[in-house]
């Protein structure tokens, strides 16, 4: 039912049979559109039940191909035991430890889809280690560029699945001119390679919208009062939007919208900085430093969706130190079980502060996404290590990486 791209910029329309990647006239991130009149005609919510618990259960609204699935989606979202309002959808349970499996599962499917060899990807985290799984499940080439600090286990993961990683001396934007160097050379068409980078093809943004309808569904098709997203390229922000307009159009859901809360890093933080601003796309941040390797991102290629959101959703953005993160990452261990990646755990230090400024009231139906296991972050947390939830007079500061980077078009 995927009928066409079209521009989130221009409106201009694209063929959906073929690779593409950014709008060849303004740069503007592609979405995949579908014929959703038809699609509701022939499938209902209710034909969901007795489907197999991934996100390819909502394949209606997915791209026609045959999946590159390594069991993704469909996380559990659960109850907190400390607000009786609050979900924790826990995306550290998905393959490879993080969310970043459902966009390179729909990514890598339309690449074996379209008879590409060789996918290259700039990285600094968990897309790394995604990209190289399923691009081995599909039996296609993942060529990965990474600063040479790079956290020990997407290093280590990304030898194991057998994809060729690059260790670059500098940061993630360093990697991302690496892979611009190799699309300027004659072997990039010849040898059937593709830039699978953030935002750079369609089909990443897809595989993440699943957490939208996921949300929808375990929650009986109501929509949370709001949704609080880490944000670093803000992918799977700009998915569950797009999932959101989709299942409206479908009928599954009404007209009501969560408010989109943004949470990044106080040393990484764009989206805060242009929002209080008021402006309508970020700055290139300075000198980026962060624990949180996914929220170290100065400028992220799709800042005017993700403003647009906040704006429409009569959402916020919030920063979030990396002393707040730390304890916040402890707190959720004790108090829920869940070892969250520091990213994950800012959307804790996010609650906390718009309960006290009761932006959110005690009842109010809030969904904090953890964004990967803390497992795969166990020399990060090592080095910070913290005995007990510090003040801000007591804490050290954390040791950081410089392996920030921008998300865009090179």
């Amino acid at each position: 039912m995927l009928t066409h791209l079209e521009c989130t910029r221009c409106g201009e329309h694209y063929p959906a049979d073929r690779p593409q990647s950014v709008c060849p006239k303004d740069g503007g991130i592609l979405y995949a559109r579908y014929d959703l009149a038809k699609i509701k005609r022939r499938f209902s919510s209710g034909n969901l039940a007795g489907r197999a618990p991934t996100m390819w259960r909502y394949d209606a609204v997915l791209p026609d191909a045959n999946p590159v699935s390594l069991g993704e989606g469909f996380t559990p979202m659960l109850l907190s035991r400390e607000y009786p309002s609050v979900y924790i959808k826990d995306e550290g349970l998905n393959p490879t430890g993080s969310f970043k499996a459902r966009g390179l599962s729909a990514c890598v499917t339309m690449a074996r889809h379209f008879g590409l060899k060789k996918l290259a990807i700039p990285s600094a985290g968990n897309a790394a280690g995604a990209l190289a799984a399923y691009a081995a499940a599909a039996g296609l080439e993942a060529h990965i560029f990474m600063p040479k600090d790079v956290p020990m286990a997407n290093r280590i993961e990304c030898d194991y699945y057998g994809a060729h990683a690059t260790l670059v001396d500098g940061l993630i934007s360093d990697c991302a001119r690496k892979v611009a160097e190799l699309k300027n050379s004659e072997a990039w068409e010849k040898e059937k390679w593709f830039d699978v980078s953030t935002t750079k093809e369609p089909y990443r943004v897809e595989g993440k919208k699943t957490m939208g309808y996921e949300v929808a569904e375990q929650l009986g098709w109501r929509m949370p009062q709001g949704i609080i997203y880490p944000t670093g390229g803000g992918v799977g922000l700009l998915g569950m939007w797009k999932a959101f307009e989709e299942m409206e159009a479908l009928g599954w859901i009404g007209a009501e919208r969560p408010k989109m809360i943004t949470v990044q890093a106080s040393g990484c933080a764009p989206i805060v900085k242009a929002w209080e601003e008021g402006k309508q796309a970020a700055e290139m941040w300075p000198d980026a430093a962060t624990i949180a390797a996914g929220l170290r991102v100065p400028k992220p290629y799709g800042d005017y969706l993700i403003l647009d959101i906040l704006k429409k959703s009569k959402g916020t953005a919030i920063s979030a130190t990396d002393d707040e993160i730390l304890e916040a990452t402890r707190h959720w261990a004790k108090a829920e079980g869940i070892f969250a990646a520091p990213e994950g755990a800012a959307s804790l230090v996010a609650y906390r502060k718009l309960r006290v400024s009761e932006f959110f009231k005690p009842q109010d139906t809030v969904v904090l996404f953890n964004t990967g296991s803390g497992l795969k972050y166990l020399d990060v947390l090592d080095a910070n290590n913290v005995a007990q939830a510090p003040s801000p007079a007591q804490s050290k500061k954390p040791a950081t990486r410089q392996i920030g980077g921008i998300i865009g078009p090179y």
